[in-house]
């Protein structure tokens, strides 16, 4: 435990566990009360703040189209110069496990099949209800949800690779909370989090429990109750668990790998052996509508119709994305380092929106084709069991024993993975952004889940697992309005500081002192007048390299420059309440900027040698031998920039630290 404790925000993780770990009590010994608390409690928040999650989740889509479009999505999410780390195709294929997973089993077919008996305005059981179910249900699961993932996913993203922040939720706020991030106001912030994450996690589980007992029965192995339910939990958090030692490469990676290829190809199978034309025409027709009514869905709150329709549908699940935006976004935020803000946007919002769209076409329109057109006999199903509705489906489609058994599988290890990636998630919100925590900590809260799972079962059942979801969204939609502003804020000063980031990226351009300092000169606009104004936030790490050539030069040039650069910078630092370390290497020398004991800014010089390639630009051939000797600055998140030796003085090197702090420190 001692790898825990020392890793872990004590704060965040004691208080996030005590109060689940109370709940979970409470709904054990009173399970009717807390029962009629949760219906109570939904309706409550449906009455009073329905407009304020309808208005909300409209302008997160709206603020995403507009960084979309705008010139702040050349931004790169990263250095400069820095590539993606994945390519387009297994990055589009990781977004979409990450977003919907065990929703889309329960939901595909159950979904527009209720619209389609029960719906919002048209008369039921008719080709208009049929129409509006489709759109509904593209509402529910399109442009909207993503826009609330990447919200959440760009904001770390942003924070993280753009200026070497934590990947924590509570970075995402540093613009309009400096240092306090790291007291008790971050602290509120990440505890927000881990409760939206955790029972929005619980919810999917929940929903996912539900289908794997109805598939078991449809295949005659366990009838459906609560307590068989409750097996099943502890059963598949075993397994989750067993995922979470085994580590991500060999445990998580595989089932993921599994899952998406098993989930594939109950697609194409129902595909090809439903009614492949119909599907095909009604794909484009939905999405045609979807785009015209795109605008009057976002805002509309039923306020004719009364409160109950919203609180089942489009209340559940905007607080259900709410709720699960810091799991989905940090994962997503993980996988994108080097993408530009448009590239992230594109790729996040339009193609698992597609594929979401897809999934509900085939499965959903198959289910509505057999009813209008066909046997019929779905919508009883769903309305006697709706974890029923892909098996009744599927049980209308040749070889139904093998589908069934194939969509059982597609909803076990979704919920394998999805609690192991959610543990993940949340120990590194609670072990302040390690990207690799203690398993005995995953591993507590991959349990949890599966706890608050059971209890919200035996609690209501469903009605009690969307209660949870709306729940817990309604703090943290305050914090994504903050992530909104604080994002805009950072990247109008970075955009308004393009100047020192031109100066920081050509450090061979920047002009010596017209004249020479000495250590009392302290005139207003000297170095020293800028570094006090820069005095005030946060960290990075190091690297270490040696040359085989260049060596004299290269010692030469840290004995004559970089050494008194960093001692002068040093004295001043000091000078201004910072501590300083000079970690000094023959080739290398790195100074480390210290705030209250805390690493709070590095930065490295170091010598390269570089030789001209002949083979590549014949009319060198004569020099071939000939090595360029480089000076190369190294900050946090990598390489900034190099340098030839020659001319890079002591008064450059001070002033490019200052435009690089100054960049680091900007807000």
């Amino acid at each position: 435990m001692n790898e825990a404790t020392q890793t872990t925000n004590r704060p965040v993780f004691f208080i996030s566990a005590g109060v689940i770990l109370l709940f979970v009590l409470l709904s054990a010994l009173f399970t009717k009360q807390v029962g009629s608390m949760f219906t109570m409690l939904q309706g409550w928040i449906v009455a009073n703040f329905g407009w304020f999650y309808v208005l909300a989740t409209a302008g997160f889509l709206f603020f995403v189209f507009f960084l979309f479009f705008s010139s702040y999505g050349l931004v790169r999410l990263g250095q400069n110069d820095e590539e993606p780390e994945y390519s387009y195709a297994t990055w589009f294929a990781m977004l979409f496990s990450a977003g919907m997973g065990i929703g889309l089993l329960f939901y595909g077919v159950a979904e527009p099949i209720l619209h389609y008996t029960a719906p919002l305005v048209s008369q039921p059981g008719t080709t208009d209800a049929a129409r509006e179910a489709m759109e509904l249900a593209f509402f529910h699961w399109g442009l909207h949800a993503w826009a609330i993932y990447i919200v959440v996913g760009l904001s770390l993203a942003y924070f993280a690779y753009r200026h070497d922040l934590p990947l924590t939720i509570r970075s995402t706020l540093y613009p309009l909370l400096g240092r306090r991030i790291y007291g008790p106001a971050g602290d509120a912030v990440e505890i927000l989090a881990v409760f939206g994450t955790l029972f929005g996690v619980a919810t999917s589980l929940g929903l996912g429990v539900m289908q794997i007992n109805a598939g078991l029965n449809y295949l005659g192995l366990l009838p459906e109750s609560t307590a068989n339910q409750i097996w099943l939990i502890a059963g598949i958090t075993i397994l989750a668990t067993v995922s979470v030692v085994t580590g991500l490469d060999r445990g998580m990676r595989r089932l993921s790998e599994i899952n998406l290829g098993l989930a594939l190809a109950l697609l194409l199978f129902v595909f090809f052996a439903g009614p492949t034309i119909f599907l095909l025409s009604s794909f484009v027709q939905s999405l045609g509508h979807y785009a015209q009514t795109l605008l009057g869905m976002s805002f509309r709150t039923t306020p004719f119709q009364g409160i109950e329709w919203q609180a089942s549908w489009t209340m559940f699940y905007w607080g259900w994305w709410i709720s699960w935006s810091p799991f989905v976004g940090m994962f997503i935020a993980r996988i994108s380092r080097g993408r530009t803000i448009r590239e992230f946007i594109g790729g996040a919002l339009f193609a698992p929106t597609l594929l979401t769209f897809f999934w509900f076409i085939v499965f959903g329109n198959t289910a509505l084709h057999m009813e209008i057109f066909g046997p019929g006999g779905i919508s009883a199903a769903v309305a006697d069991s709706v974890p029923t509705a892909i098996f009744a489906m599927l049980d209308r489609l040749p070889w139904p024993l093998i589908s069934s058994t194939l969509a059982t599988l597609v909803v076990a290890t979704f919920f394998i993975t999805s609690s192991d990636s959610a543990s993940l998630v949340i120990d590194i919100m609670t072990t302040n952004g390690n990207p690799n925590p203690p398993v005995i900590t995953r591993v507590f809260w991959a349990t949890t889940e599966g706890v608050v799972a059971a209890v919200l079962l035996l609690a209501g059942g469903l009605q009690a697992l969307q209660t949870a979801a709306v729940t817990t969204a309604l703090p943290f939609s305050f914090v994504m309005i903050l992530m909104c502003w604080s994002l805009m804020r950072g990247l109008s000063i970075e955009n308004k500081r393009g100047a020192f980031r031109a100066a920081a990226t050509s450090p061979a351009t920047l002009a010596p002192a017209e004249e020479p300092e000495t250590e009392d000169t302290a005139q207003i606009g000297d170095w020293r007048t800028q570094l006090q104004t820069l005095i005030g936030r946060q960290r990075p790490s190091r690297g270490h390299t040696d040359t085989e050539t260049c060596r004299p030069r290269i010692r030469r040039f840290m004995d004559e420059e970089v050494d008194p650069a960093f001692k002068r910078l040093a004295a001043e630092l000091q000078r201004n309440g910072r501590g300083v370390q000079v970690d000094r290497h023959p080739f290398q020398a790195t100074l480390v900027v210290l705030r209250e004991g805390n690493e709070e800014f590095t930065y490295t010089l170091r010598g390269r040698t570089y030789r001209r390639m002949p083979f590549a630009f014949p009319e060198l051939r004569g020099s071939a031998g000939e090595p360029t000797c480089m000076a190369e600055i190294l900050l946090r998140g990598g390489t900034v920039s190099e340098t030839p030796l020659e001319g890079f003085t002591r008064d450059q090197i001070i002033q490019n630290f200052l435009a690089e702090y100054a960049k680091w420190m900007g807000w």
